[in-house]
């Protein structure tokens, strides 16, 4: 497997403006599953890794809590801005795409580009954590809606709910 583009400057970055818990149900144990989700998918719909691992850590790093933050995709998408070029560098098109798959991760949307609709079902993959299983009708792509990659994502973030309860 290539490099990862998640280098330790830019999580640690990341770390120090995030506002909620590091730990919690929008944290970096999230970020980490939708990491592993997104590049299992991606060995089925050829997406770009590195859109796909910066999404991971990126789509909800601009949360202000834990609950209804309709605006916390556009924010990260914006902040996208000031991170390009100093932690990763991607060029205009791989920029436009992650800008997209932060800006609209929470929209229920379930078609566009492939690298983006699987960055979007990495995320989704990972409901578990707050108690619902993913249902193969909110996702994009064909790999995600197997049945064998539900279960395997639900048991993950199912495992997590518990030990953070535990």
């Amino acid at each position: 497997m290539p490099r990862s583009i998640l280098s330790r400057a830019l999580i640690a970055h990341i770390k120090e403006q995030f506002l909620l818990d590091w730990q919690g149900i929008h944290g970096v144990p999230h970020w980490a599953r939708v990491l592993v989700n997104g590049r299992r998918l991606a060995k089925h719909t050829g997406a770009n890794l590195k859109i796909v691992e910066l999404f991971a850590f990126l789509h909800d790093a601009q949360r202000q809590n834990e609950g209804t933050d309709p605006e916390h995709g556009p924010r990260a998408a914006q902040w996208l801005n000031s991170l390009n070029g100093r932690f990763f560098h991607l060029d205009d098109r791989e920029f436009q795409l992650l800008q997209t798959a932060c800006a609209d991760h929470t929209k229920g949307l379930t078609k566009g580009d492939m690298t983006v609709c699987t960055c979007w079902d990495a995320d989704r993959l990972d409901l578990g954590r707050v108690g619902i299983k993913p249902d193969p009708a909110y996702l994009c792509t064909d790999i995600a809606r197997h049945k064998a990659t539900i279960e395997w994502a639900f048991a993950r973030s199912i495992a997590q709910r518990r030990a953070n309860k535990g």
